[in-house]
């Protein structure tokens, strides 16, 4: 049986970009009651956008307000304290991602929304693309075989305007190229192809050293735990706008590779019985003015939100599959090693084996 179909009390915490994009489908699908932001001048603007009031602290917010979930899009490395002062509060939460910057800090996120009886979703957009659902929906059948390798392709353009007076490109509140720019791109890794046992991995620093505390750029082998083989190419240094964002997968029954810059387009299939058809129109990629992120699919995020809470739905995305994306990140940059040499500026990389995962 259905619930009641009240429209639910979201508040947000943390006020930059991605947050007007959460306001929109809030708006649409609830209400927006309180936002927040340690720079209250962001969250006025949001909160009067939207008649909801404005906070500065977050401690503030959950006890003067009535919500139902907060909706969390502070800097990453914030993402588990926000996450958990909230479910503390008898909030639901949805995170974006990635959901925290050590599995760990998911571990605590998933122990607190289980203590709380509260819902804990995470932001997986990538998996709504239209090329993206129908290729999972082929692995699922068994339409590809055997999947022997898979390549991950992401070659992005982030320049020094994207960095300067910003929390990105910290390691403390950003953590690394793969957590902010990739981590969704890892996330359909493993919804995919599933679990990692071990990686190798080179990364580097070329092109923002004055600016980026991390790389810039790396290349990682990977070895899945049903023993299919891996690599991953990323980058940010490419020049003047995104180029690509790739996933080409080869089974026994079937080749076929989702491209474009951000996972929108099905560029070549080859399988032996069937073949992809007719598959709807993509949305247009998240704009935030100088730089591009990837397909703009939160209206699906906040419709199944909305669908768990009011209708018994079943949740897309949850903690768990957050922290596992968040464990395979952690396990590539243990595989990498960066030693530097400051008369030449250029890196010189080991690549160390990881440590398997444990099961």
């Amino acid at each position: 049986m259905s619930k009641s179909k009240k429209r639910l009390k979201f508040a947000i915490v943390g006020c930059g970009r991605i947050a007007q994009r959460h306001a929109e489908h809030i708006h649409r699908l609830g209400n927006l009651v309180a936002a927040c932001d340690i720079e209250i001048n962001k969250a006025h603007v949001l909160a009067d956008k939207y008649d909801s009031t404005p906070f500065s602290e977050l401690e503030e917010m959950l006890e003067a307000t009535e919500i139902d979930v907060v909706s969390v899009c502070s800097p990453n490395g914030l993402h588990a304290e926000h996450t958990i002062r909230s479910l503390r509060a008898n909030c639901h939460v949805l995170c974006e991602k990635p959901m925290a910057l050590s599995a760990k800090d998911c571990g605590a996120m998933i122990h607190e929304a289980e203590r709380a009886s509260r819902r804990l979703f995470v932001v997986k957009q990538n998996r709504f693309n239209p090329p993206v659902a129908a290729v999972k929906q082929l692995i699922d059948q068994g339409k590809l075989g055997n999947i022997s390798t898979v390549q991950l392709n992401c070659f992005w353009n982030r320049n020094e305007n994207y960095y300067r007076n910003s929390w990105k490109g910290t390691r403390d509140l950003d953590g690394g190229c793969l957590y902010t720019q990739f981590s969704h791109f890892i996330d359909l890794l493993y919804w995919m192809i599933g679990d990692v046992a071990s990686a190798r991995a080179f990364v580097a620093n070329h092109q923002h050293e004055d600016f980026v505390d991390f790389e810039d750029c790396g290349v990682v082998a990977i070895e899945f735990a049903n023993g299919t083989l891996g690599t991953v190419h990323f980058t940010i240094n490419s020049h003047s706008k995104n180029m690509e964002g790739s996933i080409t997968i080869f089974g026994d029954k079937g080749t076929i590779k989702i491209g474009g810059q951000y996972l929108n387009e099905l560029e070549y299939q080859d399988i032996a019985e069937g073949s992809i058809d007719n598959l709807p129109p993509g949305k247009p990629a998240n704009q935030y003015g100088e730089y591009v992120g990837s397909m703009s699919n939160h209206d699906r995020v906040y419709e199944n939100v909305v669908d768990v809470l009011t209708n018994d739905g079943i949740i897309a995305t949850h903690g768990y599959e957050g922290l596992k994306t968040v464990e395979i990140i952690e396990k590539i940059y243990t595989a990498a090693s960066e030693q530097w040499i400051p008369q030449s500026h250029t890196p010189v990389l080991k690549m160390y084996p990881s440590a398997r995962m444990s099961a």
